[in-house]
């Protein structure tokens, strides 16, 4: 299987892309907010049993998908200090081990860009950050690093590429298979389950 891993700040326009990268591969789309919004009924942000849950869920529909074996599954997420630094690890550790790949893509954006989206009202669908106020002290305290993360495939301005730019720049660079070619079921080539490059971890 292959996990499209998509991270990157709050307003970079992940769900967006991954939407469109949907459309284009067949992918199932699995993104943060689906858990994040089912546990925040329940718990407060970063308490001890949400992150732990949270993780849990994540890791588990990851290995559910592997043993599935869909051929794909587009991923978001977004680095903060709430997540463990372990969970990527272990993401890679669970897809790799039943031979798939994990491709991590990075969406970047301007700051002043996504101050500017940051309260848009389409954000409000799902619980996202979406107070100007908070982003900037969330952001000035260090909360969003992304110094962990594995080197991405690829990294895409979000302010100068439309989400379905972004999503073919995905699919081309990761020669990813069409929807047709998955419908109908065209075999994929054998990305071999490598792992990515841990060497900025």
């Amino acid at each position: 299987m292959r996990l499209i891993f998509i991270y990157g700040l709050p307003a970079t326009g992940k769900l967006t892309v991954a939407q469109e990268l949907s459309k284009r591969t067949g992918y199932k789309l699995f993104h943060n907010h689906l858990v994040v919004d089912l546990l925040l009924s329940t718990f407060e942000f970063g308490s001890a049993p949400f992150v732990e849950l949270r993780e849990e869920i994540w890791l588990s529909v990851f290995s559910q998908a592997c043993r599935s074996q869909l051929p794909g599954l587009i991923f978001t997420f977004n680095p903060e200090r709430t997540v463990r630094p372990k969970f990527v690890e272990q993401t890679v550790d669970i897809v790799t081990g039943y031979g798939g790949q994990v491709d991590f893509v990075e969406l970047a954006c301007p700051l002043d860009e996504l101050k500017r989206r940051i309260d848009s009202p389409s954000r409000l669908q799902y619980r996202k950050l979406s107070s100007l106020p908070l982003f900037e002290k969330l952001q000035a305290a260090g909360e969003f690093d992304t110094s962990h993360m594995p080197k991405p495939s690829l990294t895409i301005d979000t302010s100068r590429n439309s989400p379905i730019e972004a999503a073919a720049q995905i699919s081309g660079t990761l020669n990813l298979s069409f929807l047709s070619e998955v419908a109908s079921g065209t075999p994929q080539k054998n990305q071999g389950g490598l792992k990515p490059d841990y060497s900025g971890f």
